[in-house]
């Protein structure tokens, strides 16, 4: 698309630009996407920002501001664009090559949090396994809220591991978190360890439906963190199977699910045997997002 003629002077005129370029682009919200990708370029939060609407904006800072607004004309998603994502009221870098934490999965750390409390006093030294831990996002998160829990993340990427690492060291976590490459709970199994809690976002898109989502994601973001298989339910079969020999008498199981998943990933938790109980907690849309399973000894 064309720029206008007058080259925008001031960081309002900036602003006005902007959001024209992205309306003509077909962006959803190309107000609230300008304002954001100007803040980011600036570094200045949003009081600042209001304050400087009137100063000059540099030409340096009007081509990269032109090069951020094609970048997200072509779908990119704009976390990817500014590096960083909110999450349960922190910071997280991301970058191609991890799944984009979404608010739902908020969800699943608050049900862990709850749970874990029902079964253990808050004192407890638990130690916690994150399979498909992506930016780190759930297991980081844990880390911070319970700092006397001791966290294990697992992930088949090295970009997503490397990633998650940086996070850790951003939340001042890393001397509490181990990051173990290998394919969903086998390291863990390899050495024979077992874990009071395990909790995990896998990938749960059916394979035919991954081609089918927005562009933004099924351009940008990685498949290996979105395809799950014919069904969307390998990644739970495989770690359901293996929960006897994975976790203690005392555990908690925590999973994200997709639309329509959440009966069938219960059956597998009841089926396995490692579980007593097991509990559906809905999203801010009504669908089943969480499903929890847990078992006490005596």
């Amino acid at each position: 698309m064309p720029v206008q003629p007058r080259k925008p002077k001031t960081i309002r005129e900036a602003l006005v630009w902007a959001s024209s370029f992205l309306r003509q682009a077909g962006r959803r919200d190309p107000q609230f996407e300008a304002e954001l990708l100007l803040r980011h370029l600036l570094g200045l939060d949003r009081t600042r920002f209001i304050i400087a609407l009137e100063e000059e904006l540099a030409a340096a800072d009007l081509q990269e501001l032109e090069r951020l607004c094609q970048r997200r004309a072509a779908s990119e998603p704009l976390q990817y664009i500014i590096g960083e994502q909110a999450f349960f009221g922190r910071s997280f870098a991301v970058r191609p090559g991890v799944l984009i934490p979404r608010p739902e999965t908020e969800i699943l750390v608050e049900q862990t949090l709850r749970h874990a409390g029902r079964l253990w006093p808050d004192t407890a030294a638990l130690d916690v396994l994150d399979i498909g831990t992506g930016s780190g996002a759930i297991a980081l998160t844990l880390a911070a809220e319970r700092p006397r829990w001791r966290v294990t993340t697992v992930d088949l990427s090295p970009t997503a591991l490397a990633i998650a690492r940086e996070n850790a060291q951003r939340l001042q976590v890393e001397y509490r978190v181990r990051f173990l490459e290998g394919d969903l709970a086998q390291p863990l199994l390899a050495a024979g360890e077992q874990v009071d809690l395990l909790v995990s976002n896998p990938p749960y898109i059916p394979s035919d439906e991954v081609e089918r989502l927005e562009e933004e994601v099924n351009r940008f973001e990685p498949r290996l963190a979105l395809d799950g298989g014919a069904d969307g339910l390998v990644c739970y079969r495989r770690i359901c199977a293996v929960l006897p020999r994975l976790i203690r008498p005392t555990a908690l199981v925590a999973f994200e699910v997709g639309i329509h998943q959440a009966g069938a990933v219960r059956q597998l938790l009841l089926a396995s045997g490692a579980v007593e109980r097991t509990e559906i907690v809905p999203d801010l849309a009504g669908i089943e997002r969480v499903v929890l399973g847990w078992r006490k000894s005596n």
